[in-house]
């Protein structure tokens, strides 16, 4: 029988982190696969609305619960031409895609995003084309987006049925521009004197805006911290944000360091903090510079891409990761750690949406599914509002082979607006089960504890077409408590969301 762990984990109300942020639970669009095609946007499918938007796809976004959404890209982005997706639908190019050998219609663009952010209730997150294009495009595009009207590009956008300016506030200055897969990679000296450049010149038309520049592509890459650093001096005070982007695999049937995947992130915000106020110093600035992690998953990149498509094809099947419940746990630690350090992460997006590893899967004329990633997010971004609590933790460790002994409890705490609190916590050890204990005395008067848990006796166990609610959350029996002390049975590979009315 196996041996049973205990941990303990301790907060006080009067001791935070800081607030959530809203822009913490965004996601991301981009023109790849079936995100857009199919995925959010199908014309002909029977729940279609009249802007061709696919209702049971919608119902499941606004049950998932993101704030905000990134868009077009992405690697997309570099290549992008964001006019194409203006006007008349009947007038508007194809074009080849490069970023992902794909044919690009352009029937969904920036009018139908901006109707898709209204309809689910999320902030726009736009990226500009500094790949293939630079500075005057990018002031076209804000002048068609923002500017009331009177101009050319405002009354453009008028002409094709906008009256109202779409208000977007928070811009991404181009996509990993430091990857060498990047359509107009550039040295971080060319970036930062771009990045800077086109943010003082978007500022003159709207002041208020939120510009994010690019940081490194993930920790792995060569000239991590150097990047920063560059891109930095030349564009501190003229962005709000660099960026972080971060996905996460088993290597090698390791699955033990795939469980404390959180590790790497928390290193990764470590290092761009500490480079991003090392800039700030040294430059003699007040002003701090946060992380927009926006592009975050569990993303099995060396597996087959799906179905064989010919060359150029019409949004194939590409990168339609099936999450296993081991994933979603992984998933789970992975947004415990952002809401721990969301004093500096202010922005994030889960990459992606629909179909392209996603929380959410569609067939075409067919029907739309949850994933085995979406329920920590659906319940993180429904119960993690509020003020994220300092944690004192007591945890039992085990042996992994790329981070060294790592905690088996890993969890945030959060004072919810309403007066309740949730603590998330996941259980990373494989096949080994803990007894939580949440000492309760801080809290004052208290109702119910619940707690609500995702595992399942096969790590490999998926939701698919053809089993699609093979794996969700159910409601854990195994609480007591006694003398002012909550306990909480965590099964071993778990994500659990504990409620404290």
């Amino acid at each position: 029988m196996a041996e049973h762990h205990r941990a303990r984990i301790e907060f006080d109300p009067r001791f935070t982190v800081a607030d959530v942020p809203e822009r913490l639970f965004g996601s991301f669009v981009e023109h790849l696969g079936r995100c857009v095609y199919t995925g959010i946007y199908e014309p002909g499918h029977a729940s279609a609305n009249a802007d061709g938007l696919r209702q049971d796809v919608l119902d499941l976004i606004s049950e998932l619960g993101p704030t905000m959404v990134r868009y077009p890209g992405g690697n997309f982005v570099s290549g992008y031409r964001w006019e194409d997706g203006t006007g008349p639908k009947e007038d508007r190019p194809r074009r080849l895609d490069l970023a992902w050998g794909t044919t690009e219609t352009n029937q969904f663009g920036l009018s139908e995003f901006m109707k898709f952010c209204r309809t689910v209730g999320v902030e726009p997150n736009m990226a500009v084309n500094l790949g293939t294009r630079g500075l005057q495009e990018a002031l076209d595009l804000l002048e068609y987006a923002n500017h009331p009207g009177g101009t050319y590009w405002s009354d453009l956008r008028r002409t094709h049925g906008d009256e109202e300016p779409y208000g977007i506030k928070l811009w991404c200055l181009g996509n990993e521009m430091d990857g060498p897969w990047q359509i107009g990679q550039k040295t971080a000296h060319e970036y930062g004197r771009t990045a800077d450049q086109v943010a003082r010149s978007m500022r003159y038309i709207d002041p208020e805006l939120d510009l994010v520049a690019c940081g490194s592509s993930s920790r792995g890459m060569p000239e991590f911290g150097a990047w920063e650093a560059e891109v930095l001096t030349q564009s501190y005070e003229s962005v709000d944000y660099i960026s972080a982007h971060a996905y996460y695999q088993p290597q090698n049937g390791d699955f033990k360091s795939f469980m404390a995947s959180a590790q790497d992130m928390e290193l990764f915000i470590d290092g761009v903090t500490a480079t991003a106020d090392a800039v700030g110093a040294k430059l003699k600035s007040d002003k701090k510079i946060n992380i927009s992690f926006d592009e975050w998953n569990v993303w099995y990149q060396n597996a087959p891409t799906g179905e064989r498509e010919e060359p150029w094809a019409v949004a194939p099947r590409q990168l339609e990761d099936v999450y296993s419940a081991m994933d979603a746990v992984v998933f789970g630690s992975l947004l415990i750690t952002l809401l721990r350090r969301c004093d500096r992460v202010t922005a994030a997006c889960l990459a992606q949406l629909v179909n392209v590893i996603a929380p959410i899967m569609t067939e075409p004329d067919g029907p739309a599914w949850r994933q085995t990633t979406f329920f920590p997010f659906a319940e993180a971004s429904k119960f993690g509002r509020g003020k994220v609590l300092r944690v004192n933790a007591d945890s039992p460790v085990f042996a992994t082979e790329k981070y060294g002994d790592v905690a088996a409890l890993h969890s945030v705490a959060v004072a919810n607006e309403d007066g309740t609190f949730t603590v998330f916590a996941v259980n990373r050890e494989l096949e080994t089960p803990l007894t939580l204990e949440i000492d309760l005395g801080s809290l004052g008067g208290l109702g119910d504890v619940t707690c609500s848990t995702l595992t399942d006796a096969d790590p490999d166990a998926k939701n698919t077409l053809q089993d699609q609610t093979r794996v969700a959350p159910v409601a854990n029996g195994g609480i007591t408590v006694k003398d002012g002390v909550a306990f909480v049975e965590l099964p071993a590979m778990s994500w659990n969301t504990i409620r404290i009315a």
